[in-house]
């Protein structure tokens, strides 16, 4: 069901509750606790719409985020600072730092908020009752404003109280993010422009395993690579070596190979691999037959072989979503598989939605994320949406 947006509101005189997600990765000085740099700002760049939007419209803006998982208690390591700052940097306007949420200084703070003016709350999961959904705290954030806006598609799989319960107390619609990934996910299983296919990667089956199930005998072609695709090689009785395979789900690969072949989906497998004793640079590999891996070596990387077949079958698709990498891309040689998919969905013109987490860092780095259609702000939460599951941050928004 599509939802309302913030294009649906009347913003003048009101103050926004705009769930963000600001869970930014950052790099330290060695010996520095406090001191630290974002290393990448998408996510804060990504917001950035919705935000002026609102401040456009007349709306005073006070801001919701959390900072990796300090598990309800304060952790001045995970404070908003260098958030607060790079934010104020990017929209070229002050941004109040509220040390609170949702006490007396956060009701202050939003009490004396004015229209076109940003407010920050500190990092929501200080506080037990967010992660807990606390109905009590969740009407304490939203007694702070309004109306709700939810922009963070990344958390929008957590039924906490800043993404879900708040939406119980306020009218609560989309930003402008989430919307575009609901438009871009939601056309991908609902309406794709066929030819239509998935490349899946990753280390392991299980974290793919109930989308490979939901997209088979919708998507056109699957294409596996990575890790995981040890365990399906096993499945068509081959060895594998050392590599990783997740031997209670050999049969379940069994099944939907056979079951891919029954609903008309291409389920597309390596034929060659990059091999090796130790995932480590300046290690001895080999690229071989994905039939004949050795005794004590590890499916790293698709070979050559493969990228060339998967680039020459994905410049003829229509729709192209990618979640996971073809092989242990932190770590050279054993990134060139990826390297030649990204290049090729790059290339194509196909509408290309690339889910979030090492997918998306991944055509980062290779400088080819203005090239993609969509690149998902939200890793788990776009493979929920894929595997068909309500998302609750979405689910508590106003249907339009």
């Amino acid at each position: 069901m599509p939802k309302q947006t913030v294009r649906d509101v009347e913003w003048s005189g009101k103050r926004a509750l705009v769930r963000v997600d600001f869970n930014v990765p950052f790099e330290r000085e060695p010996g520095e606790s406090q001191s630290a740099r974002i290393s990448d700002d998408i996510r804060i760049r990504e917001a950035l719409p919705t935000i002026n939007y609102l401040r456009e419209r007349g709306a005073g803006v006070l801001l919701c985020t959390h900072l990796g998982r300090p598990g309800g208690h304060v952790d001045p390591s995970l404070e908003l600072t260098p958030i607060a700052a790079r934010l104020a940097e990017l929209l070229g306007t002050p941004v109040s730092y509220v040390h609170d949420a949702p006490g007396d200084g956060a009701r202050q703070a939003a009490g004396e908020l004015r229209a076109g003016e940003v407010a920050l709350l500190e990092n929501i999961r200080f506080w037990p009752g967010e992660e807990a959904n606390d109905p009590d705290f969740a009407r304490a954030l939203a007694d702070l404003a309004d109306a709700y806006v939810n922009d963070a598609f990344g958390t929008a799989h957590r039924a906490h109280a800043s993404t879900a319960g708040v939406a119980s107390f306020l009218p609560a619609v989309a930003g402008l993010l989430m919307d575009k990934e609901l438009t871009f996910l939601g056309g991908a299983l609902h309406d794709p422009k066929r030819p239509m296919a998935a490349v899946l990667g990753g280390a392991k089956v299980s974290d793919k395993l109930k989308v490979l199930q939901r997209l088979i005998g919708h998507a056109d072609a699957l294409f596996v690579g990575g890790g995981m695709a040890a365990t399906f090689l096993r499945a068509r009785g081959l060895p594998v070596g050392a590599s990783l395979v997740e031997d209670d789900l050999v049969d379940a690969c069994a099944a939907m190979l056979t079951d891919a072949e029954d609903k008309g989906t291409r389920l597309e497998l390596p034929t060659d691999v990059v091999v090796a004793e130790r995932i480590e640079a300046g290690t001895e590999t080999r690229t071989i037959p994905a039939s004949e891996i050795p005794d004590g070596w590890m499916v790293l990387d698709i070979g050559p072989g493969t990228a060339t077949r998967y680039a020459d079958l994905l410049a003829t698709l229509g729709t192209v979503v990618w979640n996971g990498p073809m092989g242990v891309f932190e770590v050279p040689p054993f990134d060139a598989g990826t390297r030649a998919v990204a290049d090729a969905i790059a290339h194509s013109a196909a509408v290309s939605i690339i889910g979030g987490g090492s997918t998306a860092e991944a055509v980062g780095s290779l400088g080819l994320a203005d090239r993609m259609t969509h690149v998902s702000t939200g890793g788990g939460a776009s493979l929920e949406f894929l595997e068909g599951r309500e998302l609750p941050g979405v689910a508590a928004l106003a249907d339009a």
